[in-house]
Order: structure tokens, then C-alpha cells, then sequence
């Protein structure tokens, strides 16, 4: 199997992996420039960087490479340590670079009103693919969103299973009502995403911690959401709040932010006023 096409699977499946490239050989090296080896996040290998010590160390950071979603680059001087001379090198030098491959980022924005169009269009300028869906076609459909990759309208408890939610996944819950966003957070706290988001006053978020408590949803759960969602930059017309909102998810996809809000954000005990 060709290496490119192994990326493109583990990228539509929603994996992880990282790619070591030889990008500089100075002097015997056993191997050659250009070289590759992928690291999937299984641990499993496909090509090689010439095996030994050097290909150990390359595993072991492209485990660090995935976790951390940033790129390195390695050197090794074959000549000065002689751990990495297994019998097939006569020394030198070489660099590896070392690259994540992820998958794109997808946003799931439930309810497809004036802040949902905005942060759409945002979100697909900023390298995100959108998904819409509301329980209404007329707010859910190509025509209204041509940068979505995908649209469903029906009820909600239909949409949710057709919808495939990985470490990759970004939800924004802004429907039409507080009934819809409830159903929708409901069902989005269970999911494996990335970054939860809902559009929404603190007293609404009271009110949905309260409602979910009761029904006995761990807390853990629950102090996964962002509400109000967004970054603090005094946004007020639905453009800027698309802009506060996709900052956000950046900060989160950029690891500048955590993925979780801290504990202080959750109304413990709370009561809505």
C-alpha cells in the first residue's frame, strides 16, 4: 500500500499518526534522503528511516508528535554515539522531521439561525468543515450553507446517529429554542468531541445543569461545556460572536486553550435566578 493513500484512510477514519521524513544525510547513514516511516496511533509502522536505535527514538517521538500535534525535528550523529551503530551504519549524520497527520477538524453546529450562518463561514475560512443540522429544512440545506460538507433536518433523536463524532469533532448547540438545545446538549456530552459549545445566557446554563443533574448525568460531563461559548471580546452583532466563537475553537485546536473550561465556569449548587 502506498504510503500517501495509508494517510488518506487513517485521515478519513478520524486517526492519528505522524510521518518522519529524512530531510538531511551527511556521510554513511543506512538508509537515504526522503525516506519515511508512518507511525500510526495504534503504535503499528508502514515504510522505514533504516531501522535500530534511530528508528526507536522516531517511534517513541512520534508518540509525543501525536499527542502534542506539533512537528520536531531530530538529529542523530551516527559517528559520536555508538548505540545507533547496529552493524549496518559507518556513521554520519542525519535529520528527520517529524509531522502530525490529523484529521480535518469538523464543526457540528446544531440549529442553522443568523449566529450558525456566521460561524459557519468562519469556521470553513478558518480550515474546519461544517456540518449543519435543525429541525427545520428551511434552516438546514445547501443552498442556505454551500460551504457545509453535510445538512440533516428532521427531529433531532433521528440526526444524532447519523452523525459520526471523534477526538477531531467540534459541537456548537445554538437551536431555536431552549428545548432543542437541551435534547442537543443531552446527547453531545456523551460524544467523544473535542470542544463543546453553546450559545446561551449563565442563567440558561444553571437551568441545563440543574435539569441534567437530576437526571443523574455525572458532573464530569457536564463541566465539559463552554457557555456562554466564545471568547470574552465584547461581541454583540452574530459576525462577532461567529468570530469569538471559531477563536475559541482555534485556541482548543491550537492547544493554547484547554479542551475542558475550568471547574470554576460550572454553577455547582447553583440555582437559577
Amino acid at each position: 500500500m502506498d504510503i500517501y493513500a495509508e494517510i488518506a484512510r487513517l485521515k478519513k477514519e478520524g486517526r492519528k499518526a505522524a510521518l518522519a521524513t529524512i530531510i538531511q544525510v551527511q556521510g554513511s547513514v543506512p538508509s537515504y534522503e526522503t525516506s519515511k516511516i508512518l507511525v500510526r496511533d495504534d503504535g503499528s509502522i508502514m515504510g522505514t528511516v533504516g531501522g535500530g536505535c534511530v528508528e526507536a527514538e522516531v517511534w517513541s517521538a512520534a508518540q509525543e508528535v501525536m499527542r502534542e500535534e506539533k512537528p520536531r525535528r531530530m538529529h542523530f550523529n551516527l559517528n559520536a554515539n555508538p548505540e545507533y551503530d547496529t552493524g549496518l551504519v559507518c556513521g554520519g549524520s542525519l535529520d528527520i522531521f517529524v509531522e502530525p497527520i490529523l484529521a480535518t477538524p469538523t464543526l457540528y453546529l446544531f440549529g442553522g439561525g443568523h449566529v450558525s450562518l456566521n460561524i459557519s463561514k468562519i469556521a470553513s475560512i478558518a480550515g474546519f468543515e461544517t456540518v449543519i443540522s435543525d429541525d427545520r429544512e428551511a434552516f438546514a440545506n445547501r443552498k442556505r450553507f454551500p460551504e457545509a460538507s453535510e445538512t440533516y433536518a428532521g427531529e433531532w433523536e433521528q440526526i444524532f446517529p447519523r452523525l459520526v463524532i471523534n477526538e477531531f469533532s467540534y459541537i456548537v448547540i445554538a437551536t431555536r429554542g431552549h428545548k432543542g438545545d437541551l435534547t442537543c446538549m443531552r446527547w453531545a456530552i456523551s460524544t467523544s468531541a473535542r470542544y463543546l459549545g453553546m450559545i446561551g445566557s449563565k442563567r440558561k446554563l444553571i437551568e441545563f445543569y440543574n435539569a441534567l443533574e437530576s437526571e443523574a448525568v455525572a458532573a464530569q460531563q457536564l463541566d465539559r461545556v463552554h457557555s456562554p461559548v466564545g471568547l470574552d471580546i465584547g461581541a454583540l452583532t452574530p459576525e462577532e460572536i461567529a468570530v469569538s466563537v471559531v477563536a475559541e475553537m482555534i485556541a482548543v485546536r491550537r492547544n493554547a486553550s484547554p479542551p475542558v473550561p475550568p471547574m470554576a465556569y460550572r454553577p455547582k449548587n447553583a440555582v437559577a435566578s
